[in-house]
């Protein structure tokens, strides 16, 4: 074997052994939980109870409609949150951000965060480091059950 053969063959591994890793890790992260099946008032008052299990008082779930971008509102200590719950079947974008950084502003609330049984993406990710709204995803809320022993 030539050294460009042995070179093209180390690269074809190298390629392989991460995606393999990739689909491993995606595989793992993505088995089906519970909360998936949830209608989306049904996941909030879900994550309304992972919050209330965790320490957090005063939860209250809003209304449906004209809610303002935010599904609960809740304290720890002294600190206020406004937040927002996604159920989807996809990342969740930008949107979910921007919503609950207009919407704890709304309810006059400290802190924004969005909840959700799925993942961020990148730019919700880069856009909520910047307008500093928290992102519990997938893990977070498996942590918070955990932790809550439901």
């Amino acid at each position: 074997m030539t050294n460009d053969q042995l070179i093209y063959v180390l690269i074809f591994l190298a390629v392989a052994a991460v995606i393999i890793v990739i689909l491993l890790f995606r595989k793992r992260s993505m088995t089906p939980l519970p909360m998936d099946e949830m209608e989306g008032h049904d996941f909030e008052y879900y994550c309304a109870d992972l919050l209330r299990y965790n320490g957090f008082e005063n939860v209250e779930v809003t209304k449906g409609s004209g809610d303002f971008g935010v599904d609960i509102l809740a304290s720890k200590g002294e600190i206020t949150y406004a937040v927002q719950c996604k159920c989807y079947d996809k990342p969740i974008g930008v949107k979910a951000v921007q919503e609950i950084y207009a919407g704890k502003d709304y309810y006059e609330r400290m802190i924004g965060a969005v909840m959700t049984n799925q993942y961020f993406t990148r730019s919700a990710a880069e856009m909520a480091s910047k307008l500093k709204v928290i992102l519990w995803d997938r893990d977070r809320l498996q942590e918070f059950a955990s932790s809550a022993e439901l």
